[in-house]
């Protein structure tokens, strides 16, 4: 696979159009201040390609050997600037990166990039605002100042070195932080998945990177200078752990970063109990290979052979019982040693619980006369409030009361509205009869027209 190829096809460049692509190859340093947000993206851009390359290890290997597993050799947290990274990069048809000494310059300043002996060295957490290792003299004495010394030449600005030079004041091994948050913080999940008494916070190096190198990062093998940038990240800048020499140790919530005597004999438990596993497990190997042995000797008519092999059996066999035997009282033994550290965490938090609640119970609000001041004052307080109830409740049945005489008056008036009404109705019909009978027009049955006229005479008009 071509240099050209196997870069192309990784996600960064994949995912580009070629005209974009000699965008990002170009030189913008001097957007910087013109054009802030292309410039902007630009460096974010080349912050995540180097982050993958590097993860994935090609940056350490040659432009031909890009596959998906990178060797475990190679560093994965640590970035190796060097003038030859250039010639790495070249893309065929569009050429190297222009400007990307640069570029690795604005990381630096941004904190992207970390100088990786000043990483493992300083006391300093990298997230303090003046941590800045190199300490840029420009915020130091004063913008201002700066551009007047520029002009004097007694000072060069920063646009003034020439590519060569940039790549000879940048040369070694920066830290990319964002991927050692991103190991951290796998790192932590897993620790917390697994973690179930105080031998499980506990580890040597060696039984660390174990555990943590090849599950960190999905498909990445994590080398024993990105184990070192780790374990400096999660005790310097997370406060997770606490490492002493080869002992390394994840705290608890509240913890102090110490490595106590306890935990010392814990681990020396755990690494023994460890290397008899081995041995059994060898032992039972060798077992397993001296009985194979004396079965083919004797297919094959080999007895003295055959024999000499379980007699090699039989001592195997014996050894194994004793480093059975071995094991679990170690075993045992690691179980009441962390059953017993157990204990002493849970009293800790006994005392402490105490200790809460007694200062809890100490305060003056909870004292028995002022208790008792309280409740009787509550109690003056409910029969005062019943007394504005009841007078409330008594004033609301004088004002029903008086509503209620109102409401049949009104009641009464209205009876008389509706006779009224009805009288007039009644009236109407009677006029309407009268009128139809003298036209002529035949009238409703049940009323003769005596009756009618009777009726007629006796209403007034």
């Amino acid at each position: 696979m071509t240099n050209t190829s196997a870069l192309t096809a990784l996600p960064p460049y994949a995912s580009i159009s070629k005209s974009r692509l000699s965008s990002l190859y170009s030189d913008v340093s001097r957007q910087k201040r013109s054009n802030p947000s292309s410039y902007g993206a630009h460096v974010d851009w080349w912050q995540n390609t180097l982050e993958l390359l590097s993860s994935h290890g090609w940056i350490e290997t040659s432009p031909a050997d890009i596959h998906p597993t990178a060797s475990s050799q190679s560093s994965k947290l640590i970035l190796t600037v060097q003038r030859s990274l250039v010639d790495k990069l070249r893309v065929e048809g569009i050429g190297k990166p222009l400007g990307l000494g640069s570029t690795i310059v604005e990381l630096c300043r941004q904190k992207a990039l970390i100088p990786c002996s000043h990483f493992l060295t300083s006391q300093q957490s990298i997230y303090d605002a003046g941590w800045l290792p190199w300490r840029l003299a420009s915020f130091v004495i004063g913008k201002p100042l700066w551009w007047a010394l520029e002009q004097l030449d007694i000072v060069r600005s920063e646009d003034s070195y020439s590519e060569a030079e940039v790549w000879k004041r940048i040369e070694g091994d920066y830290v990319l932080l964002h991927l050692a948050e991103e190991v951290a913080d796998a790192v932590l999940q897993l620790q917390k998945s697994r973690e179930a008494s105080l031998g499980d916070r506990l580890y040597t190096t060696e039984s660390f990177r174990t555990q943590f190198a090849s599950r960190a990062l999905p498909g990445v093998q994590l080398s024993d200078q990105d184990i070192r940038v780790l374990l400096r990240f999660l005790e310097r800048e997370r406060r997770q752990v606490v490492v002493d020499n080869d002992l390394v140790k994840f705290l608890s919530a509240g913890e102090k970063a110490t490595i106590s005597p306890v935990d010392k004999g814990i681990l020396e438990l755990k690494a023994a109990v460890g290397r008899l596993h081995a041995q059994v497990d060898s032992i039972q190997v060798q077992v397993d290979g001296a009985a194979e042995k004396a079965s083919a000797a004797l297919r094959l008519q080999r007895k003295p052979f055959a024999l000499a092999q379980l007699k090699h059996k039989k001592h195997l066999h014996d050894l194994l019982l004793k480093r059975l035997g071995a094991l679990e009282n170690l075993e045992s033994t690691l179980v009441r040693v962390e059953g017993a550290a157990g204990d002493i965490e849970i009293m800790k938090l006994y005392e402490s619980s105490t200790k809460t609640l007694q200062e809890i119970l100490s305060h003056p609000s909870l004292e028995r006369e002022k208790i008792d001041e309280t409740m009787d004052a509550l109690a003056a307080s409910n029969a005062e409030a019943r007394e504005v109830d009841d007078a409330i409740r008594m004033g609301e049945d004088i004002v029903t009361e008086g509503y209620d005489i109102a409401d049949a008056d009104i009641e009464a008036e209205l009876n008389a509205l509706v006779k009224d009404a009805e009288h007039e109705r009644e009236i109407e019909r009677e006029k309407t009869v009268l009128q139809a009978l003298e036209r002529g027009v035949p009238t409703a049955p049940p009323e003769s027209a005596k009756e009618i006229k009777v009726r007629a005479v006796a209403v007034p008009y």
